[in-house]
């Protein structure tokens, strides 16, 4: 192996505090006023103005330079294969979502289109998702649960679900709550709050998402063994569920169960073939669209549904639907839910979106995201449709079968109008065990997330405890709720690192300018007469205490102790020489000293008895390196205030390195720099601060040597 190059480098300058850089570099003031602000505002020019619209409307920067021949192939084979996995997954997840299939439809249609309008990703694949479908089901059966509509039937003399007004009443929730989440969506994409998903962790979101998996799977078998259980919801909703379906399934309806196993084996069986021949197949084999096509044969010619009481999808009507206002009414009742949402959604869809972005090369807007995803729920919601986002397995499909741009999601949305048009009502016979068992099969892949407690315990314990965290919480509260708990959690994690920093003295390495902390190093040594001191979070109201505390601990000082027995020896000498003062006035020899108890004579040379100097063993200056400290809050400006003023009483010079722009921002707007205090006692570099404590204070300016001989000889 060849050995490392060694190279050394010489600096030659002077010691440079922060008053120095800013003269040297010659700091200008780079904020704008607010009326600047207004006035930028307020002017209007044409380029601005277009660039304004093209990055309001993004369709229109991109798709005037279509290309064609390069393109179009690619987007057209895309664009059929996801809008064959739309039918699919659309009826399945409006099972989720407690609305007719129908809706699933729509809601793969309208977003579609407007998100094509208004989006920045080229490659994810906007429609129904899991997740989302199971929030708001959660919230539809809150709201309007079955008890709600039964009915009493005079031909049969018993009592029935008057399913016609519960799916009206529900589908008008669904719809309420998706607009209400795109209201939510464009107000943060207004005010630029696309920074949100950045409190939406990796560990979070992907612990948030098995737990939500695992919620949508309790919720669909109930389609798998045939029985009917009421939908719980709020805390332990998920535990209760499962109670209710352990002791219902004696009463499992076999059929029901034959449908599931049979779909179940047959869809991963046909997903494993697709893996293992993906690189030889051009398009994968369509495994959803053919199992719903041949269930629905076989139901249909088996009469599955009257001879053994399967359940299936029932009426689809053909043809769109007209836009309907949604009930302002409801708005109070899901305020909290349609938030959850909205920052759900968006939180998939961004997350998904970088991914793609980054393994292409182009930007995605996360502000923009915002606005598109808005735009497609709150229109949608119109046309009742319930919320969207991006699903994995469709736009890994749409990626592997070459589509290059949002074309691809035109050609999908056709697709889904010439089903919803003419071929919906062809389905009206499918079992509804077949659409849970797509379901199961398109969260298969999700299940494997539980790999990451593994890697994340050998990687990082923290982040593996927001993983556990996240999905503990998210279970055992229902998904909005677990997200909200989820994010404080998080947010606990950091504060609790805060809260617990390391805490390090730090020495020179031999030969170079650098410092670490002497407890890590063998060979690191403290700078004799100095202490540096370092923490490894940022100073502010939490820790502040714990910092000067810590500080204390570490350099060994007793303030208090120290100036206590400085006091007690001003005390004495202030005794002594008032009892020779009264002494002086009693003797008759002027020229003679008056010899009291406490005076010793030597030499014809008299001392006065004292303690030992309670400083002899001080450092002469302490250096508090602030590399680590990104802010300073006004309880951080204090503390810093506080340290300067109690070590200074006792003769401890305390300076400041390696403070941040904006830390020096933060300590001139708090008042730290005052008549005592000015920005010379500021340093950029621990080695400026060491060097400068070193040097006489009579002279001006030190020259700094960076070369490892200079060091050796000037400081060890």
């Amino acid at each position: 192996m060849e050995e490392r190059r060694q190279r050394s480098y010489s600096v030659h300058r002077e010691i440079l505090d922060e008053a120095s850089v800013d003269q040297l570099a010659e700091k200008c003031d780079t904020r704008t006023s607010l009326s600047e602000k207004l006035k930028n505002l307020k002017t209007c020019s044409g380029p601005r103005l277009k660039r304004c619209i093209l990055n309001t409307v993004p369709v229109l920067s991109w798709l005037p330079h279509y290309s064609i021949r390069e393109n179009a192939l690619g987007d057209l084979i895309s664009g059929l294969s996801v809008g064959v996995m739309h039918l699919p997954q659309g009826m399945a997840y409006a099972m989720l979502a407690s609305v007719p299939s129908v809706f699933g439809l729509y809601s793969s249609f309208y977003p579609v289109l407007i998100y094509f309008i208004f989006g920045t990703s080229k490659h994810i694949s906007i429609g129904t998702s899991a997740v989302l479908a199971a929030m708001i089901g959660g919230v539809v059966e809150r709201l309007t649960p079955e008890s709600n509509f039964i009915i009493w039937d005079n031909m049969t003399n018993s009592s029935r679900v008057d399913t016609i007004s519960r799916d009206t009443e529900r589908v008008q929730v669904a719809a309420t709550v998706t607009v209400l989440a795109g209201l939510f969506q464009i107000l943060l994409g207004l005010v630029q709050f696309g920074f949100v998903v950045t409190y939406l962790s990796e560990p979070l979101v992907r612990g948030y998402t098995i737990a939500s998996a695992i919620n949508v799977i309790v919720s669909q078998l109930k389609y798998t063994f045939g029985i009917s259980t009421q939908r719980h919801n709020g805390p332990l909703s998920l535990i209760y569920t499962v109670m209710d379906l352990c002791s219902l399934l004696p009463k499992t309806n076999i059929g029901t169960l034959v449908v599931s196993i049979v779909s179940i084996t047959g869809l991963i069986l046909v997903k494993e073939l697709n893996g293992y021949l993906g690189k030889k197949l051009p398009v994968p084999i369509p495994v959803e669209l053919l199992g719903i096509i041949i269930a629905t044969v076989v139901s249909w010619q088996s009469n599955l549904q009257k001879k053994y009481g399967v359940e299936v999808v029932g009426v689809i009507p053909s043809g769109l639907q007209p836009p309907v206002f949604p009930a302002s009414s409801l708005f109070g009742m899901v305020i909290g839910d349609a938030f959850a949402i909205a920052v759900v959604g968006y939180g998939i869809s961004i997350s998904l979106g970088r991914i793609f972005a980054l393994k292409y090369g182009y930007k995605v807007d996360s502000n923009q995201e915002l606005m598109a995803l808005g735009l497609s729920n709150a229109l949608g919601g119109l046309f009742q449709c319930f919320a969207i986002s991006c699903s994995m397995s469709r736009s890994t499909v749409q990626e592997n079968t070459g589509g290059k741009t949002q074309v691809a999601w035109v050609i999908s949305a056709l697709v889904i109008l010439v089903i919803v048009l003419w071929i919906g009502a062809l389905f009206e016979d499918l079992p509804k065990a077949m659409l849970a068992a797509i379901i199961y099969v398109n969260l298969q892949g999700i299940m494997k997330l539980f790999m990451d407690v593994p890697a994340l315990w050998r990687s990082n314990k923290v982040d593996m405890l927001i993983w556990v965290g996240t999905f503990i919480l998210t279970l055992l509260l229902n998904p909005d709720l677990g997200l909200v708990a989820s994010i404080a959690f998080s947010m606990l994690t950091v504060i609790f690192r805060t809260q617990l920093p390391t805490y390090s003295l730090l020495g020179q390495v031999p030969g170079t300018e650098l410092y670490r902390p002497l407890q890590d190093y063998n060979q690191v040594r403290q700078v004799p007469g100095i202490l540096i001191f370092r923490s490894s979070a940022t100073l502010y109201f939490a820790n502040a205490e714990m910092y000067q505390n810590a500080l204390r601990e570490k350099s060994g000082i007793d303030i208090t102790k120290i100036l206590s027995a400085k006091k007690k020896l001003e005390a004495k000498i202030k005794w002594q020489e008032s009892k020779e003062a009264k002494k002086a006035k009693k003797s008759a020899e002027d020229t003679m000293s008056p010899v009291e108890p406490n005076r010793v004579e030597q030499n014809g040379i008299s001392f006065i008895e004292m303690d030992p100097d309670p400083n002899h063993l001080l450092p002469r200056a302490i250096i508090l390196d602030l590399s680590t400290v990104n802010f300073l809050d006004t309880v951080g400006v204090k503390a810093l205030q506080n340290i300067r003023k109690d070590y200074g009483e006792i003769g401890i010079d305390v300076v400041l390195a390696c403070c941040q722009t904006g830390v020096v921002e933060n300590l001139q707007n708090e008042g730290f720099f005052n008549g005592k205090v000015s920005k010379p006692c500021l340093f950029c570099t621990v080695h400026d601060a060491v060097l400068h404590c070193q040097s006489d204070p009579a002279d001006d300016k030190v020259t700094h040597r960076a070369h490892s001989e200079t060091l050796q000889e000037t400081h060890l």
